[in-house]
């Protein structure tokens, strides 16, 4: 396999055209004249949800002025070339009743297909999901949706101090929480995990199934980072414990969001030193090496589901597959 240095087009979830603005989130006047400012956009968060707006061919988000916005915890997401504000608010969507989904917990949005521009009325304001609609968003739509959905999973999951259990104010806009009884300060936490496409060396891939997904859906392997270890072990020891094949040369091709809650997907590709399967049942259904043919093949005839197009799998499968795939789940 000759080797790869790139992946094979964007990470969909690792866009943006904003600058965050991290001098000005302890400025408090500023924030103030910030969110006074009626030009200031303000996108309404409610979990993982936002609404958006097809106009022909370009799907955006729906924003508001500070003055339209409903009450709310509020963040600050940045400031674009214009010098126009960003907020996101975390609130029920205006209009919408809830559905009962929440959209940052995986084991509930795995359900939700990935919307494509037919599937959107035109000139209709819609809820939708970051999985559903990531694909369709441009670069600064989708920066920030990425940003609001992780940030209000924060704060939703870390109201009280670990020390002391009382409930904490949010600071920074929106970046620390603050405990008034120790002082402590906690930031968004984020959790490192690696994802792998695990070859040969020469024409075969390993692709795998988990136990909660049904037949014919496939992926790569991926782990959480564990206390003290480096990217390149746990890529080793993921694959291990996983399938039992021992790899070599991990090599790291990129890095995106996924907000579902709070992961950081590390993108490597390594290669197998042996191909036997040995898999851990609690962890892979079934798991199997394909051939590029025999992939082709396998997708053609329905047999094989690749992950959706805003996740960094179906990147590195279509890297090293060297070109673009159909196919979704």
């Amino acid at each position: 396999m000759a080797e790869v240095h790139q992946l094979l087009g964007p990470l969909l979830l690792a866009r943006s055209a904003i600058d965050r603005s991290a001098l000005q989130r302890d400025d408090t006047e500023w924030l103030d004249r910030a969110w006074n400012d009626p030009a200031t956009r303000v996108l309404i968060i409610e979990e993982g949800r936002t609404l958006v707006r097809r106009t022909g061919d370009e799907t955006e988000i729906v924003y508001f002025s500070p003055d339209e916005t409903p009450p709310g915890p509020r963040y600050l997401l940045g400031v674009d070339s214009r010098q126009i504000a960003y907020f996101a608010v975390s609130a029920p969507l205006p209009g919408v009743a809830s559905r009962g989904v929440d959209h940052t917990d995986p084991r509930q949005i795995r359900a939700l297909p990935p919307l494509g521009t037919g599937d959107l009325e035109d000139g209709r304001a819609v809820p939708a999901g970051l999985r559903q609609v990531g694909v369709l968003l441009g670069d600064r739509d989708a920066g920030l949706m990425v940003y609001a959905v992780a940030l209000e999973a924060w704060h939703a999951t870390h109201a009280f101090c670990p020390r002391c259990g009382g409930r904490t104010e949010v600071r920074a806009g929106g970046h620390v929480r603050v405990c008034p009884a120790d002082g402590g300060q906690h930031f968004p936490r984020v959790d490192p995990a690696v994802i792998m496409l695990v070859h040969d060396g020469d024409d075969r891939c390993l692709l795998a199934r988990g136990p909660q997904w049904p037949e014919g859906r496939f992926s790569v392997l991926a782990g959480f980072v564990e206390p003290g270890e480096s990217l390149e072990h746990a890529v080793i020891r993921e694959v291990a414990e996983e399938v039992g094949v021992p790899v070599t040369g991990p090599r790291y091709l990129g890095s995106q969001p996924w907000p579902f809650p709070r992961s950081l997907m590390l993108g490597f590709f390594a290669r197998a030193v042996a191909t036997e399967l040995t898999l851990d049942p609690q962890e892979i259904a079934e798991a199997r090496w394909y051939s590029r043919a025999e992939l082709a093949a396998a997708l053609r005839a329905g047999e094989v589901r690749l992950p959706p197009e805003v996740s960094i799998a179906r990147r590195l499968i279509e890297t090293w597959y060297g070109e673009r795939l159909t196919g979704d789940w």
